[in-house]
């Protein structure tokens, strides 16, 4: 478990499923996201995708909770997606980060990633991180700037534009 000062990050339980699953059923946080509308079948076998994450890797995404409440309030981590975007892009974890509607706006983001950030390099030490972000997606290209993202290539992914983006180990 990881803490900052408003957020507590650990590893996806099941107790957690309905408050993800209703965050993965909010369409108008993917509208820069190429991901399909979720079944509760395919939000369930996510869930243990990522639980997976953790046992076969040792690294994954956190679900993160607003400490003062205990609310669910998003995911942030580095997985392993096998994207097939190529060797410079798969052979690297994939930061990745959402969070709900009602914690944006406050910098939540910004602090997930950076303790997200913070766990991986010492934990893991990777020689680099990569994320893919719709080039329209202006909040999270920010958030990928100030944690030292430069983009590398473009590709369609699922449909739609993306970025491809690496940051090198600090």
């Amino acid at each position: 478990m990881i803490e900052t000062a408003r957020l507590r990050l650990r590893p996806h339980r099941l107790e957690d499923f309905e408050a993800w699953y209703a965050m993965f059923s909010d369409r108008e946080l993917f509208r820069f996201i190429a991901a399909p509308q979720f079944s509760r079948e395919d939000g369930w076998n996510r869930l243990l995708r990522y639980a997976g994450h953790w046992s076969l890797l040792g690294y994954g995404m956190f679900a993160v909770f607003d400490r003062a409440s205990g609310v669910f309030v998003g995911d942030v981590g580095c997985a392993d997606f096998h994207r097939s975007l190529g060797e410079r892009f798969d052979a690297a974890p994939e930061a990745s980060w959402i969070m709900t509607r009602t914690a944006q706006g406050r910098g939540l983001a910004t602090e997930a990633v950076a303790a997200c950030h913070d766990w991986i390099d010492r934990a893991h030490a990777p020689s680099r991180t990569v994320c893919l972000i719709n080039p329209d997606n202006a909040a999270s290209l920010r958030i990928a700037d100030k944690f030292g993202y430069r983009t590398f290539g473009n590709c369609t992914y699922k449909g739609a534009a993306s970025a491809m983006l690496e940051r090198p180990a600090p």
